[in-house]
């Protein structure tokens, strides 16, 4: 290796290690202010010695944590496995089956991903509250059961890659366009089903915007909107809101450290990667 291509290779890594600590900055932050005694915490970057787990236990007491928790995970869960079929379901049908019209329709699809959230807020809170659907969960669920225009992208993108051969055998055996979908080519596409999961999970857990609309009872909250409560609250009390947000960032972690080969691998065969 010649000296400039070793310079260039050292400021790829200079450059790469400096993007990666503005990224950890923020999780090392929350990390040292929710360690910090109550009384003596501030927003300052120091390591408390020795590191008190006090905040998380008022945190838990002061208000209702582990019901926002539990909100968030029963919303989370569903919406993220009602994204993952209908999406699948509406990408196997663009990219695997032909019938009339399907392009003009996969056009109509990627054409509602340009229509900002806030056009059809209105509309949709309106129809919840006809409904009777407001303050429940369904505002936040239902509509993951309808596929969402980004995802069916991403899904038809990695199924049109696959042999159609596979299609044409299965039907002489006899197979069905539904056995076709669930028994070949859904194994087959367990990278980028991953990679939409790990998507839709990210949405649904951090979303405060949906929750803040149509969720009113404080037995209803999710997480975003738990600790919103805490800053509004305790907001002087820097130590109990970063230990209360910690349990909206860990779930996200450990979520990337264990998925983190699918997500990439998912979006690469996608052809999101630029390749």
């Amino acid at each position: 290796m010649g000296r400039s291509a070793a310079l260039g290779v050292t400021a790829s890594y200079l450059g790469l290690a400096a993007f990666g600590a503005l990224a950890v900055f923020p999780m090392i932050w929350i990390i040292t202010v929710s360690l910090q005694e109550a009384g003596g915490a501030t927003l300052g970057i120091q390591i408390p010695i020795p590191p008190s787990l006090d905040s998380y236990v008022e945190a838990l007491t002061r208000l209702p944590l582990m019901a926002f928790f539990r909100n968030s995970a029963i919303i989370t869960l569903t919406a993220t496995l009602g994204t993952v079929l209908s999406s699948s379901l509406v990408g196997f049908s663009l990219a695997r089956l032909r019938w009339p019209g399907r392009d003009a329709m996969f056009g109509l699809v990627i054409a509602t991903t340009l229509m900002p959230y806030v056009v059809t807020l209105v509309p949709s809170f309106v129809m919840f509250k006809w409904l009777g659907w407001l303050n429940t969960y369904l505002p936040l669920v239902v509509p993951a059961w309808t596929g969402t225009a980004f995802y069916v992208f991403l899904l038809r993108q990695f199924m049109r890659s696959l042999p159609v051969e596979m299609d044409e055998a299965a039907r002489v055996d006899g197979a069905s366009n539904f056995t076709i979908y669930w028994r070949i080519v859904m194994p087959l596409s367990g990278p980028v089903l991953a990679a939409v999961a790990i998507f839709a999970f990210l949405h649904h857990w951090t979303d405060f915007l949906a929750p803040s609309i149509y969720l009113s009872s404080v037995e209803n909250y999710t997480l975003p909107l738990g600790i919103f409560m805490y800053q509004g609250r305790y907001g002087n009390q820097w130590n109990l809101v970063m230990a209360a947000s910690m349990f909206v960032v860990v779930p996200v972690l450990l979520l990337f450290l264990f998925a983190q080969r699918y997500f990439i691998r998912g979006v690469q065969l996608t052809g999101l990667a630029g390749r």
